[in-house]
């Protein structure tokens, strides 16, 4: 079975050049197929997962749809609605279709016939529209709330079709659901039921269903038997586990102590690669930054935005933190993209930093923030870089503060920081550039408001030819360079790393993998 993944091997020989620029690091055009086991699937056994973030519920509202976050858990509960390959075309699973006749100002969703929750009750349109509306609602504080608030309102036609109305034309839409939970549709009248009934009992229509959940502990899933694409799950179980640390997750792996580890750390794939484990990894555009807060001080005025961006070497932070294995962000749009351009989002220039922060300092408004650090080892690295890099400068202080998933997850609604390392990472720029970086957006994370940046994200969305859309965004990273909302730091790692008797590697959107598809060779 033939994936994309770059050639991490490239990265491993050259270190030394990739920290000075000339290697890259891993080029996101690289694929090859991923080796695993071989033949034809079988039946049988139980996975052992390791994921990056225990979840606090298990609400598909509350759970997010990226990569080492809580993918794999949704996706087992839940199925999906649809899915993508490694081009972004969307493909379908739950549903049966998804199509747009008027530009993506309304679309219809229709789902396959005679679906069933693990319970054996109807999943129908009127389900999917109740788990939308529920994503939709702030009172849920779902971190997909900035997606679900794309639609204006949903319509129930008859059992298997949902009208969809979208406040603004989207055309690229299912790119929004595929990355987000709303691909997830949960029992009505499970979740009506309350959290604490929900979370020990959910019913979705997902491949698995909850065994056990033992918090802070494993959560242990079996076969549902009503599952609808028989023969899948291969699987007769999954016991998933937590493990924050990077080098505990590898260890763990290679030593027989798991069969499949959630990946987003550039070094473990890289060592993955060295021991010839079957691994998969999607090659995506933009990556992973540091947001800097412009609602409030001290990243309001724009000087202190652009002190830090220049003051700060990510080639140095690659090699600290990824012993150069890292894939630099230097542009917004990978080589692969048709939208790629060589303009550089930054460049390093200490005078110019050390000018600007003393400049501030002469107005009273030294620049001092907090960086709020994720509980891994790989965020509270980069933190401790950066508090380490401005350090060498006049007139600037770095506090950091860990904080743990839950809170970080919240502060897409509350934006109550103000540094933290975020993402947007994408295949189509479409819908979750715009998502991102508009001003008026929810989902903005730095804050930033800038109109003629708005106006090319919105070019960029209704343009209707390659070139149009290209020379839109174009002018998108030309505004970023101006209005340094963030610093770029890598490109997004959403990987899987297995044992080598395992197979069925397979991700969508973002960077979910499908239980389904996994199997084990006997």
């Amino acid at each position: 079975m033939a994936r994309k993944k770059r050639l991490l091997g490239a990265a491993v020989v050259c270190v030394a050049t990739l920290v000075l620029g000339a290697c890259g690091g891993g080029d996101s055009d690289t694929a090859s197929p991923a080796s695993d086991a071989s033949g034809k699937p079988v039946s049988g056994g139980i996975a052992r997962i390791l994921m990056v973030s225990d979840p606090n519920s298990l609400d598909p509202a509350l759970l997010s749809n990226q990569a080492a976050i809580t993918a794999v858990l949704g996706n087992a509960l839940y199925g999906t609605l649809l899915t993508t390959d490694e081009t972004s075309k969307v493909g379908y699973s739950l549903a049966e279709s998804f199509s747009t006749t008027d530009g993506g100002a309304t679309f219809e969703l229709k789902l396959r016939p005679d679906l069933v929750f693990s319970d054996g009750t109807p999943l129908n349109a009127a389900a999917v529209k109740f788990n939308w509306d529920r994503v939709k609602d702030r009172a849920t504080a779902s971190p997909s709330l900035p997606e679900a608030s794309m639609v204006a309102s949903s319509e129930a036609v008859d059992d298997r079709t949902l009208k969809v109305t979208m406040t603004t034309p989207i055309a690229a839409f299912a790119q929004a659901v595929v990355s987000t939970s709303l691909n997830w549709v949960a029992s009505p009248a499970a979740l009506q039921k309350g959290a604490q009934s929900f979370d020990s009992e959910p019913i979705g229509a997902g491949p698995f269903t909850l065994q056990s959940w033992t918090r802070q502990a494993e959560i242990k899933l079996t076969k549902n038997p009503r599952y609808w694409d028989t023969p899948k799950p291969y699987l007769d179980g999954l016991t998933i586990r937590t493990v924050l640390e990077s080098d505990q997750r590898y260890n763990t792996l290679s030593s027989g102590g798991a069969d499949v580890s959630i990946e987003t750390n550039w070094v473990n794939l890289g060592k993955a690669e060295s021991a010839g484990l079957p691994t998969n990894l999607l090659p995506l555009s933009g990556g992973n930054f540091l947001a800097m807060n412009s609602r409030r001080a001290p990243f309001n005025d724009i000087r202190a935005r652009q002190a830090v961006s220049a003051a700060l070497d990510i080639d140095a932070l690659n090699l600290a933190v990824y012993a150069g294995k890292g894939s630099v962000a230097d542009t917004l749009f990978a080589k692969s993209s048709p939208f790629y351009s060589k303009t550089s989002l930054r460049s390093v220039d200490r005078a110019k930093a050390q000018k600007l922060f003393d400049e501030l300092a002469a107005e009273g408004k030294p620049v001092s923030f907090t960086f709020s650090s994720f509980p891994t080892s790989e965020n509270r690295a980069i933190a401790e870089n950066v508090q380490a890099q401005l350090s060498s400068f006049k007139n600037v202080k770095v506090e950091v503060a860990v904080i743990d998933f839950a809170k970080g997850a919240a502060l897409r609604s509350t934006h109550d920081f103000d540094v933290v390392v975020s993402s947007v990472a994408f295949q189509d720029p479409e819908p979750r550039l715009l998502a991102n970086l508009t001003g008026n957006s929810p989902a903005n994370m730095t804050g930033v408001v800038d109109p003629e940046l708005d106006a090319a994200l919105l070019a960029g969305r209704t343009a209707t030819s390659v070139a149009e859309r290209k020379a839109a965004y174009d002018k998108v990273q030309a505004r970023l360079t101006a209005v340094t909302p963030f610093v770029f730091l890598m490109r997004s790692a959403p990987g899987v790393v297995a044992a080598k008797n395992v197979g069925g590697l397979r991700q969508y959107g973002a960077g979910s993998l499908l239980p389904e598809e996994l199997w084990i060779e006997k």
